[in-house]
């Protein structure tokens, strides 16, 4: 069976995930089917990364000078933290450490989970003395139609 992915805009698109639902039980029962808020907007990326930037920029951590995305591991790290997500650590390959192989990604965010890893990210600067600066200009691309929001993959 093919994963497919609807978000729920309208009537239309949740009758057909009652239809997607269903026809996945009869052809195979014990089939998952998991529910997500809606993800993250694009002026809260736009924030991450402009919060992010100003990190990387007026900060060092562990006596190093980190990068943007190295910030954003971190702030992950401390959202399933706050969250207690469980956490998969295992020895690193030299065993001179530990490795935390948690799922990271930023995208698969739901806007409430970005709403508080923007929150972790802001109480840390501000806990660091950071001077934030405006988030980068909003993502201007036009709305898709409704169809688009059903998605299949292979």
């Amino acid at each position: 069976m093919a994963r497919q992915i609807i978000t729920l805009a309208n009537e239309r698109l949740v009758d057909r995930a009652i239809v997607l639902v269903r026809e996945a039980f009869a052809k195979r029962p014990g089939s998952r089917v998991e529910i997500k808020g809606p993800k993250r907007s694009n002026d809260q990326n736009a924030a991450m990364w402009a919060m992010l930037g100003d990190l990387a920029d007026q900060l060092r951590w562990g006596g190093q000078q980190m990068s943007a995305e190295d910030f954003k591991l971190v702030m992950l790290d401390a959202l399933r933290r706050e969250r207690r997500d469980e956490m998969r650590i295992v020895p690193s390959f030299d065993r001179t450490g530990f490795v935390n192989i948690s799922p990271t990604s930023s995208s698969d965010l739901t806007h409430d989970e970005m709403r508080d890893l923007l929150t972790i990210t802001r109480a840390f600067g501000d806990q660091h003395g950071v001077e934030w600066t405006e988030p980068a200009p909003k993502d201007k691309r036009p709305t898709p139609p409704i169809e688009a929001y059903e998605e299949q993959s292979r």
